[in-house]
Parts: C-alpha cells; structure tokens; sequence
C-alpha cells in the first residue's frame, strides 16, 4: 500500500526524476511558460511556485537554496530579480495550468504551464539571443 507516499514516480529513477525536475524548473524560469505532460506539470507546479517563494525572500541563504535546486546561477538571478519583484504582492498561485490536448505519438495528454503575470516576449528569447550570438561568431 501507498499510504501517504506523496508525488508521482512518473516512472523514472529518483536521481532521473530530481534532475528532469531541475531542467524543467530552469526552463520555466527561463521562457515563462512550457509544453509538457500534465502529470509532469503537476509535478513541477508546487517545486517551481517554492522557489518564486525563496526569490520573493531573497537573501543569500535563499538564493543558495535555489541556486542547489535549479543548479543554474543566471536562471536564479532571473527569478530573484524579475520575477520575485514580479509576485511581490501575490501570496501563492504564481503558475497555471491549462489542458492542451494529447500528443499524437502516444496520446499523453499535455498540458502548458506558465507564470500568471507572464512576460510574453520571454518565450523563446533566450533560444534566439544564443542563435544570433553564435550567427555572428561564425560570421566574424
């Protein structure tokens, strides 16, 4: 029996499942908003909203907490500048979740979880700032 064993196994090793938790965290962060499985987005939701928390805090003991669970400093120093200032106000519920259908490999159904008061030119940015940065190395 499973009796109050929290948290779904999404069928993946411990080790797996921490450091997939990691990367996801660290792209929402980064574009504000993903397309991922819905039980993976309900994983993510109470993981990504704690460190909102920890950014909303925003001492070095908090920042070092993060920086430990994301794993990536410039991730980090978003959500403690951006996006903690962002949810200054706001107590919880950073993040939503909302249904967007089954995927046509294998029919999971998906999900798109994002920041409430999301910057909408984040999406992607990162992607073609590195793009046009190695464009212009390869150029010179």
């Amino acid at each position: 029996m499973r009796h109050q064993k929290a948290g779904r196994k999404l069928n993946r090793t411990a080790s797996h499942r921490k450091a997939m938790f990691a990367n996801m965290a660290a792209s929402l962060i980064t574009h504000e908003q993903i397309v991922t499985t819905l039980p993976k987005a309900k994983e993510i939701r109470p993981i990504v909203e704690k460190l909102v928390t920890l950014g909303k805090r925003g001492d070095l003991h908090a920042r070092r907490q993060a920086i430990s669970q994301v794993r990536d400093a410039a991730v980090v120093s978003k959500l403690f500048d951006a996006i903690a200032s962002r949810y200054a106000n706001r107590n919880g519920g950073y993040l939503r979740i909302m249904k967007a259908g089954y995927r046509t490999g294998d029919n999971a159904p998906l999900a798109v979880i994002e920041f409430v008061d999301r910057d909408v030119a984040a999406k992607g940015a990162a992607d073609k700032a590195r793009v046009e940065a190695e464009a212009a190395a390869e150029a010179a």
